[in-house]
């Protein structure tokens, strides 16, 4: 199909090329041989009378034209996907589909695990793909790769709308064999003390607790670091580490493993997980129903 004469498959070539910044890439994702997608790309440069691409030693670098045109055409494959996608209305008992989000280890233990028992019980035809966070999620989003995002408000995409799950506060967690420390810890005391800290992708982005206290120009001794949150339990048994945990995860391991929970000596904010979705998938029926699950779950574990 032409539109102003365009061809409009080009835009989906163009897309990819933007993403990938090589021939040869974009040929594996659009699964076309690199010489084709050479060929566009000359199509591309002569509708536009641009380089779009331009060699710089080994690397291919959009050009300004092509940078100010990565958004839009995006934002309108999104629209066309996102039209030819949702289906007029959802029954989940017979309903097939993938549902794809991301979110920390955290949130599926605490929030996600229970989310999935219904939705297998409801819609046994849905299946679930649960990724963890790094350093690509909200571009993730932006692209429509992904469904969902649950994450800190804190660190949510500004152009897509976003609802609140839960909240949930911090607490200190020690080993109960751990002699150096009492029912409480002093502030001095929680500063000086080792500490495990999750940090997360190739960019070791601090988790919520320590961008809190960045903010604020507080350094923890920080001793050892781990990528995930339900390791950190485990790393402070049979040391005198202390880690700084979410409550509601924190009083699920105090259940399984000799630990303690303390009061923080500093006042966090409360911790507020958000759901986000595409703005073009707003009235999609199936995410509508899945985002309706998701607050349902998140209701009923907070009147538990």
């Amino acid at each position: 199909m032409r539109f102003q004469k365009l061809d409009l498959n080009l835009l989906v070539v163009l897309d990819v090329l933007l993403e990938e910044r090589s021939v040869s890439r974009a040929a594996n994702r659009l699964n076309l041989s690199q010489s084709a997608v050479s060929g566009n790309l000359a199509r591309l440069r002569e509708f536009f009378d641009d380089d779009i691409l331009a060699q710089i030693g080994r690397s291919m670098v959009p050009t300004p034209l092509a940078d100010s045109l990565a958004e839009p055409v995006r934002d309108i494959l999104m629209q066309i996907q996102a039209t030819i996608e949702t289906k007029p209305s959802f029954d989940p008992a017979s309903a097939t589909r993938t549902i794809r989000l991301h979110a920390s280890d955290y949130v599926t233990e605490v929030l996600l695990a229970r989310v999935i028992r219904e939705a297998r019980r409801l819609a046994p035809g849905i299946k679930v793909e649960i990724d963890g966070m790094d350093d690509l999620v909200l571009e993730r989003l932006s692209r429509g790769q992904v469904d969902f995002l649950v994450t800190p408000d804190t660190f949510t995409h500004p152009d897509h709308p976003k609802e609140k799950l839960f909240t949930d506060t911090h607490v200190v967690v020690a080993w109960d064999g751990n002699s150096k420390v009492g029912e409480t810890i002093s502030f001095d005391e929680y500063m000086a003390m080792g500490h495990v800290l999750v940090r997360f992708g190739m960019k070791r982005a601090p988790s919520f607790d320590q961008w809190f206290l960045d903010r604020f120009g507080y350094t923890r001794n920080a001793e050892l670091f781990v990528a995930d949150f339900t390791t950190v339990p485990n790393m402070v048994i049979g040391t005198d580490l202390l880690a700084t945990m979410h409550e509601r995860l924190a009083r699920l391991y105090v259940q399984r493993l000799p630990l303690r929970i303390l009061p923080l000596p500093i006042e966090f904010p409360v911790l507020t997980e958000m759901v986000q979705w595409h703005r073009h998938f707003q009235r999609d029926p199936a995410l509508v129903w899945f985002r309706n699950l998701m607050r349902r779950c998140a209701a009923e574990q907070d009147a538990d």
